[in-house]
């Protein structure tokens, strides 16, 4: 390998990935972007194989070894036992940060927003896809949702770094907050105490409901959007089918020792060897590949020629018309298209810059260790009885620790005061407090669960209460 060479490695995917990828390629190759490429395999022949991750251990060193790679789609085998590969590569490699910039391209591509330019900067491995899920009563099954403070520490500063390293000049946070007071809130608090670090960007907050219904309706209104895992998967994707298609989107993962870049369409089987395909997102993520490595010009020259074909009319089948279209092309025909306009930039669309060194990934400082207190247990116990009869068992297994306060069906409170209109399931939550003036420590839980096993309490999990700082660390049960 040429030492001046940046190793990459790349996979060709499934269904219209090798077609796609090879027009990459080729594009890459013309423009002599000085990559030196290393192919791994990974998808459905890899499933087949007996790799329930889609990959094979051997190329883990691969990937390691290059700390880049270009990915075509995937097919993932639908049953139990199988892993997103998506899923693992991200959390596995620690990419943090998915950045899918939507442009819109108006007037040569359908769009309902013509001045459409959003960055969508989302969290890439916390949230509900931490994956955690059990089946704990006949009637309930529960999704864990995670949120950390450096998880997010670093995907907000990330973010903040991002606008101001690409000359953007606001960032809106999205969050549920008014709801997901611990999980959500945590992450718009170190959104608001970050921003503060960053006076020349203009900063806002909007619960994501709302947030999503105007970033649909009016994207002006808006330039970088960082949100958390879910909420982010689900926007980036709205802007990109609003702004025009979802097939020319290009994403970024992007972590401190690796990143991957791939197109967000599916691998669409039912026309893969037709050479019909677009490789325009897998090709603009090649683009932000180049640019996040440093070589401007390679990026530049590239994007600036796929501007100048599409604003020639030179497009696939999935953006042909008659009224804009000049000619209909094949994915390889795409491709030389957009090698014979290298060099030359587009008339009305905007034409692309890049300039400065790599963008460096923000450290993040540990933060100041709280005192943390244990108060008491909530006890989640399964059973289909009425709340006071099973109050009334748990009130004569407490012993001296603790005393119940509470019990709450799905989040809603139903002991004491509870209303009669209340839904229930099987799965209640019971919460023990320490009983005031005495300590409490794990041996005081231990004696508790000791005691409702031989109540017979089908007790199926449980939650420590703590407080830090003297600030409650758990939420209150809805009309407590």
């Amino acid at each position: 390998m040429n030492p001046t060479q940046q190793p990459i490695a790349f996979a060709r995917g499934d269904g219209i990935g090798p077609e796609i990828m090879e027009a990459t390629l080729l594009i890459l190759d013309a423009v002599k972007a000085p990559l030196a490429y290393r192919e791994v395999e990974v998808g459905e022949a890899v499933y087949r194989c007996g790799h329930s991750a889609g990959i094979a251990p051997e190329s883990w060193k691969a990937l390691r070894e290059t700390g880049v790679l270009l990915k075509a789609p995937i097919t993932t085998p639908q049953g139990g036992g199988v892993k997103s590969l998506n899923v693992t590569l991200r959390k596995s490699l620690g990419l943090f940060a998915n950045v899918r910039p939507v442009v819109a391209y108006h007037p040569f591509i359908d769009t309902r927003h013509p001045n459409m330019d959003v960055v969508i900067v989302r969290e890439n491995e916390e949230d509900v896809y931490a994956g955690i899920e059990h089946r704990q009563t006949e009637d309930v099954v529960q999704c864990l949702k995670l949120i950390s403070r450096p998880g997010s520490e670093r995907l907000i500063r990330y973010a903040f770094e991002y606008a101001r390293h690409c000359e953007r000049h606001k960032v809106t946070c999205m969050t549920k907050d008014n709801i997901m007071k611990m999980t959500d809130g945590l992450f718009h608090r170190l959104f608001d105490e970050i921003g503060q670090e960053y006076p020349d960007i203009e900063k806002n907050h909007l619960i994501v409901d709302i947030g999503m219904a105007r970033i649909a309706d009016t994207p002006d209104l808006f330039d970088v959007v960082v949100l958390p895992n879910l909420y982010g998967d689900i926007v980036s994707d709205i802007v990109a089918e609003i702004c025009g298609s979802v097939g020319l989107a290009p994403s970024a993962n992007i972590g401190a020792h690796f990143s991957m870049f791939e197109a967000i369409h599916g691998s669409a089987p039912d026309i893969a060897g037709q050479q019909i395909a677009n490789p325009s997102g897998l090709l603009l993520s090649a683009v932000t590949m180049l640019a996040h490595l440093g070589l401007n010009r390679e990026a530049e020259t590239v994007h600036n020629a796929w501007l100048k074909t599409i604003e020639d009319g030179q497009h696939t089948a999935d953006l042909y018309t008659e009224a804009r279209s000049k000619a209909r092309l094949g994915t390889r025909a795409f491709a030389e298209a957009v090698i014979e306009r290298l060099g030359e930039t587009p008339a009305r669309l905007p034409v692309q810059h890049y300039t400065g060194a790599r963008m460096e990934i923000p450290d993040i400082a540990p933060p100041k260790p709280a005192t943390k207190k244990l108060v008491g247990i909530d006890v989640f116990a399964a059973g289909r009885m009425a709340a006071e009869a099973l109050a009334g068992q748990l009130q004569s297994a407490c012993g001296d620790a603790v005393t119940l306060a509470m019990i709450t069906n799905r989040g809603v409170k139903v002991w004491p005061d509870g209303l009669p209109e209340t839904f229930c399931t099987d799965h209640w939550r019971c919460r023990f407090m320490a009983t005031e003036g005495r300590s409490f420590g794990h041996a005081d839980v231990a004696d508790l669960l000791q005691r409702l096993a031989q109540a017979n309490i089908d007790f199926i999990k449980t939650e420590h209460l703590y407080t830090f700082d003297g600030e409650p660390g758990y939420s209150m049960g809805q009309g407590q």
